[in-house]
């Protein structure tokens, strides 16, 4: 399941309302949102990783992509867009040219039908001197965002594949992980478990790192350190899926865990099972953290170091933020990450971590994978 048509034309009707009836055009610029209001999404596996196009979206409903023929051939599916303006940027004969001016090239005859219309350019990822005046009282990157967290029923279904995917990671690390295996081989293990269950190709990253009671680590990538008993290891990793991506963590124990790491371990799931409790549309985003702070604290292992979780997408993270400082609230449609961690001298480092959908009357847990030392 991707992004669909229906979903995308949504998401521009939001827009068109938010951005004010005087905005004939708007011209796109992140990639993330080229994404978000037509599906266009350059796969990061590809040699035009960094890449990108520009979308027009117009008043009247139709719409353009804009993008030089490498960048076109590598994305993931075809955009929902109305027409496209390919630029020949390679042939495998010429030399080549700055790929941003490439990219302008496909955009020059567009630019000049529009100059005696009103519209807004996206921030200044292409340069503003070349292009129309935009209607400057529109912010129309902050705009895109601030609609981005309520998610569609088409990015809801994405982000659950892509989280089947991390829930068939964390179960291959939780059959195979033994002392003597390294960090390394234990992240090909999941990263082959999370490919297969994606099917498709897909970026997996985030934290494939052991600690032990001497150097109670909060992750990292994986290295050729050989995991020994008594360390524990925490797996806290992304599958991104056209953009979109799932985020959650186990702490699984080399061996038997002691009494110190599994209360360590019991007490950072109480504070996940406390924090989710909180979950619901118009609650602050610090009293998450407060709720999740609170349990570490009184069990003689906090306060929470770091965030106790934040807003999920096409962003990591992003809004909300579940900070001590946050002025966030949760709105419905709202996808976030809940993840406590400790990591104490002594015992060693431990984060737990599920990921839910803010509903109107709560919330709905979309991880399914075992939490759980061994």
């Amino acid at each position: 399941m991707l992004l669909t048509a229906e979903g995308c034309q949504q998401r521009r009707d939001r827009l068109w309302n938010a951005v004010g009836d005087d905005v004939e055009w708007v011209l796109i610029a992140d990639p993330r949102h080229v994404c978000y209001l037509s599906g266009f999404w350059v796969n990061p596996l590809s040699f035009s990783n960094g890449e990108r196009a520009l979308l027009l979206l117009r008043r009247d409903g139709s719409s353009s992509l804009f993008a030089d023929n490498f960048t076109r051939r590598t994305a993931v599916v075809d955009p929902c867009v109305s027409d496209e303006v390919i630029h020949a940027w390679y042939d495998h004969k010429h030399s080549v040219e700055n790929r941003d001016d490439a990219l302008l090239k496909a955009f020059e005859e567009t630019k000049a039908a529009l100059a005696n219309s009103r519209g807004v350019v996206e921030g200044e990822a292409v340069p503003l001197t070349l292009l129309p005046m935009g209607a400057g009282d529109v912010d129309l990157g902050h705009t895109i965002r601030e609609l981005r967290r309520a998610k569609h029923d088409d990015e809801l279904q994405l982000l659950r594949r892509c989280m089947r995917a991390g829930d068939a990671g964390h179960a291959r690390a939780l059959e195979v992980i033994r002392p003597g295996m390294t960090e390394f081989e234990l992240y090909r293990e999941v990263q082959a478990a999370a490919q297969e269950a994606a099917g498709c190709p897909a970026l997996v990253y985030g934290d494939f790192r052991a600690n032990n009671a001497q150097v109670p680590k909060a992750g990292g990538l994986p290295t050729d350190y050989a995991m020994q008993a008594g360390d524990l290891f925490i797996l806290d990793y992304s599958v991104v899926i056209q953009g979109y991506r799932s985020d959650f963590t186990n702490t699984l124990a080399v061996g038997e865990p002691t009494s110190d790491q599994q209360r360590l371990f019991d007490t950072c799931l109480r504070a996940l099972e406390v924090a989710q409790s909180t979950l619901d549309t118009g609650t602050k985003a610090a009293e998450v953290y407060e709720a999740a702070s609170m349990v570490l604290d009184e069990g003689g292992f906090g306060p929470l170091a770091h965030h106790a979780g934040h807003g999920l997408g096409l962003g990591h993270p992003e809004a909300p933020v579940f900070g001590p400082e946050s002025t966030d609230v949760l709105v419905t449609g709202d996808v976030v990450t809940i993840e406590p961690g400790a990591y104490v001298p002594g015992i060693g480092g431990v984060r737990v971590e599920h990921n839910y959908v803010i509903t109107e009357s709560g919330s709905e847990r979309l991880s399914n994978h075992k939490i759980a030392l061994r």
